[in-house]
């Protein structure tokens, strides 16, 4: 007599909203995509249009090649810069070399770079709270003279600072930071200095603030999380420290093939969120590798709706 299968496990998957793209990563990807029908393969981008391998390897796919600096671009072709943002070198010298260039630079960090330069021209030292080596930070910094900007990437360094005028300084930050630690680094900055001048609005962007607020609201009634999302993502990083601080153990993968049953042995409800490079098939991915060895039972937590689009280049909007 042949025995029947033993039946699955349960699993509670909780399901965060919002999560994956955001406008900004949407735009960028969609910019390299009409590039590639306007002007035909190969289309250079400096720098991964968005930190997503899949992302990635779909638009290599369609005709794209990705590169790290503009000297790797060769002449006489389109070249589009990340949605990260660029030093303010990279398209002057696009422009010495006659290179056709689309800048994906998701408006909201276009912001922070104008906020930098009015503050540089007001005579402002800027703090700029960040991660070094992050290509936001990088092109951020790239927007105003070398020496007019200073990185704090943690309150130990905004307690250390030894500013040189301390009455004329202002902030600014990353848009893909944590909620919670900046907010650390602000209260030390507005403490030691009280005279610093905020930015005009939050930073941080809306996709970044509510995609922590949503890993919050579930992180508490689950055993587990995972968090789809590239080694590279600032913000992936973020929800699952989020997570973590919520006392909810938390793992970043990029593929459904980086499950590790093992680790969810134990668990009966799992949260399930993206980062804001991630696409949804990669979530639906992971449900249905996770429902092979669970009887799953999918809810979805919703925290706000997200109804933002950036408009596209001029040249690249539908006729």
């Amino acid at each position: 007599m042949t025995q029947s299968p033993a039946p699955r496990p349960p699993m509670t998957l909780l399901i965060a909203a919002p999560r994956g793209f955001c406008a900004g990563v949407d735009r960028a990807i969609i910019i390299v995509e009409r590039a590639i029908e306007k002007y035909g393969a190969p289309v250079y981008v400096r720098h991964e249009i968005v930190h997503n391998k899949f992302v990635v390897d779909s638009l290599k796919a369609k005709g794209a090649i990705f590169v790290e600096e503009l000297d790797q671009v060769p002449d006489g072709v389109p070249v589009v810069f990340s949605a990260h943002g660029v030093p303010k070198a990279v398209p002057a010298k696009a422009e010495e070399r006659g290179l056709d260039y689309l800048d994906a630079t998701c408006p909201l960090v276009s912001k922070v770079h104008r906020q930098a330069e009015r503050m540089v021209t007001a005579g402002r030292h800027i703090l700029f709270i960040g991660h070094k080596g992050h290509p936001e930070v990088i092109g951020t910094f790239g927007q105003v003279p070398e020496g007019t900007m200073t990185l704090i990437e943690t309150v130990e360094d905004a307690e250390a600072l030894a500013p040189v005028d301390a009455d004329n300084l202002a902030f600014l930050t990353q848009t893909t930071l944590s909620v919670d630690d900046t907010a650390a680094i602000v209260a030390t900055l507005e403490r030691r200095f009280p005279a610093i001048i905020a930015p005009k609005g939050e930073d941080i962007c809306y996709a970044t603030s509510n995609r922590q607020t949503a890993v919050k609201a579930i992180a508490a009634r689950c055993d587990a999380v995972y968090v789809i999302g590239a080694p590279n993502s600032s913000n992936s990083l973020r929800l699952v420290e989020v997570a973590e601080r919520e006392g909810t153990p938390a793992r970043l993968i990029q593929r459904a093939e980086e499950i590790d049953f093992a680790w969810l042995e134990g668990v009966t409800t799992l949260g399930l969120t993206a980062g804001a490079s991630a696409p949804e098939i990669l979530v639906r991915e992971v449900v249905d590798r996770i429902a092979e060895r669970f009887a799953v039972t999918e809810e979805q937590v919703e925290t706000a709706q997200e109804n933002i689009s950036f408009k596209l280049p001029r040249g690249l909007e539908v006729a």
